[in-house]
């Protein structure tokens, strides 16, 4: 049996990082580095493990880039600042209004830096290409992890395998969302903590907290390790990850007052969510990892949690036993699903996708553990076969959620979570109001992402992401809301802007009847949808006798 070691320091840290460089550039005798024999000689790589990984990185690559861009309208409002950054006007979504509406500087800087070297402004095409490579990456750190906290190689194909074609992933990164880089970071951080290797893990823990802030869930757990195996604070890893932070928090703080974005803020405010929504939604996302309950019913939700929970606990104890520092790894997934449901916040879909990887390392290894223990009561050799057997089906339910055509978009297959129907028609509503505008026109919405990177106009945004007045006019009255947000007719009075453009369902009992609404504005273009339970989208113009 193959155990693992931490290697100590230099000359550890140096492998550390040459594997998480052969991950994107494979080499000879650099991925699986760390791994080291009872009596410490290292058995290297098989040729075998070789096409093992490169066929999970081409996997992960294939299934980001086949789908094509399908971006979600939050991608458009990181893809704006970094376009302003690129085009001299700094680091700004609306030119001369310091407000940071973005929750991921790290990954703008990059869209921004790569769209510099290349010359492009296709930024949505940059995204998809940095989302996969970012996801190949997670994957192949996800294998290195899993085979480091488990000793076999395959719980951790399984748990690569199944990340790989993950839903939670590739909608993400089709969606030109953060998700990918920030979980390549987080397992990168996770992959050198438990290998024993602080500096690095220090350096990862501030690109992770740049790419986003809900990273300190996970990384406080492992510097919380770090700090009791020593028994002291960590300073010296600690002033890394603060040298590196430095530069972001002195230019956050004077550019924009804060270094911390206010849109998570703005949003608790503006939207309306029921007490213990989050709890259940967890509890479900939880309950389904492989979007069980498209074959099974609802009923399997309840069922599932108690499953995956045993599985998480067997896994959980096999990896804490090979290596001490790998309770993290344990306890983050439902820290997590506490975390989130304590707060309660609106519940974007990409934020149920971090500890999903950890999750299936955990349930991979829980099932190959449980496998074993069966093995030892039986003559037959049960192992390989049990988890083969769950791997498969586990690959087959996620595949299910797929679809070879989807109804909108590219005619390519792609997760059927993949929806930006809503992106669609707001990128019409744009066309509308840009045929109409004049230079200098303002722009007034509730969903500000499509609309303010296709118009170029300065954007009145009615939830407070990049207009800090807004949050004055929230918490609403509850008697406005027929889903769960509104806009109050005193906001976008008080805006006064030259165009709006919503959803009917967010005005329907506030804004719209508004007599001083309907007398300032007259309505431009009512696009067809019943998105939300909408009658239409709607694009406003202000009456020309009162510009």
């Amino acid at each position: 049996m193959c155990w693992f070691r931490p290697l100590p320091g230099a000359q550890g840290c140096r492998r550390v990082i040459l594997e998480m460089i052969a991950l994107v550039i494979p080499s000879e005798g650099c991925i699986i580095g760390v791994m080291t024999s009872t009596t410490g000689e290292s058995p290297g790589i098989t040729a075998a493990e070789r096409i093992l990984i490169a066929t999970l990185l081409l996997l992960a690559l294939s299934a980001r880039l086949i789908p094509g861009a399908r971006t979600i309208d939050d991608a458009y409002i990181t893809f704006r600042y970094a376009r302003n950054l690129v085009e001299g006007a700094g680091f700004v979504y609306n030119p001369g209004e310091h407000v940071l509406g973005t929750t991921t500087p790290l990954y703008t800087l990059v869209l921004a830096g790569l769209a510099l070297v290349i010359g492009s402004r296709d930024f949505p095409a940059l995204a998809l290409v940095v989302n996969a490579l970012a996801g190949a990456t997670s994957v192949g750190l996800l294998y290195v992890l899993s085979k480091q906290v488990t000793g076999h190689r395959v719980p951790a194909a399984a748990a690569a395998l199944l990340w790989a074609v993950a839903p939670y992933s590739v909608t993400f990164a089709v969606g030109g969302m953060e998700t990918d880089l920030t979980v390549a970071l987080l397992l990168a951080a996770a992959y050198a903590h438990v290998t024993g290797c602080p500096r690095a893990m220090a350096a990862l823990s501030a690109l992770a907290l740049l790419a986003r802030p809900d990273t300190a869930i996970l990384l406080g757990l492992l510097w919380l390790d770090l700090a009791l195996a020593r028994r002291q604070i960590p300073w010296r890893e600690g002033l890394i990850t603060l040298t590196l932070l430095a530069p972001w928090l002195v230019f956050g703080t004077l550019t924009f007052g804060s270094p911390l974005t206010a849109s998570i803020a703005a949003k608790s405010a503006a939207y309306r969510i029921s007490s213990g929504a989050d709890l259940v939604r967890l509890i479900q996302h939880y309950s389904t990892p492989f979007f069980e309950d498209a074959l099974l019913g609802p009923s399997w939700r309840l069922i599932g949690f108690a499953v995956y929970l045993l599985l998480c606990g067997l896994g959980g104890l096999r990896v804490v036993r090979r290596n001490r520092r790998a309770w993290p790894l344990l306890l983050y997934p439902y820290l997590y699903l506490v975390t989130f449901a304590a707060a309660n916040p609106l519940l974007f879909r990409w934020y149920l996708s971090p500890p999903l990887p950890f999750y299936l390392l955990l349930i991979t290894t829980g099932v190959w553990t449980l496998a074993g223990d069966l093995e030892r009561f039986t003559i037959s050799n049960l192992q390989l076969p049990i988890h083969t057997l769950f791997v498969a089906i586990a690959f087959a339910l996620t595949l299910n959620a797929w679809t070879l055509h989807p109804d909108h978009g590219p005619d390519r297959p792609a997760p059927e979570m993949a929806w930006f129907k809503l992106e669609l028609l707001y990128a019409q509503a744009a066309d509308v109001v840009l045929s109409h505008a004049a230079p200098g026109d303002t722009l007034c919405a509730g969903d500000i992402g499509v609309l303010g990177y296709r118009t170029g106009l300065r954007v009145l945004d009615t939830v407070g992401l990049v207009t800090p007045e807004a949050a004055r006019y929230y918490p609403a009255d509850p008697d406005i809301y027929v889903i769960n947000y509104a806009i109050p007719a005193d906001l976008v009075l008080a805006l006064d802007p030259d165009y709006i453009v919503i959803l009917e369902v967010y005005g329907r009992r506030g804004l719209l009847p508004d007599p001083r609404f309907q007398a300032r504005y007259r309505l431009l273009d009512k696009i067809e949808t019943g998105i939300y339970g909408s009658d239409g989208m709607l694009v406003f113009e202000q009456r020309r006798s009162n510009k």
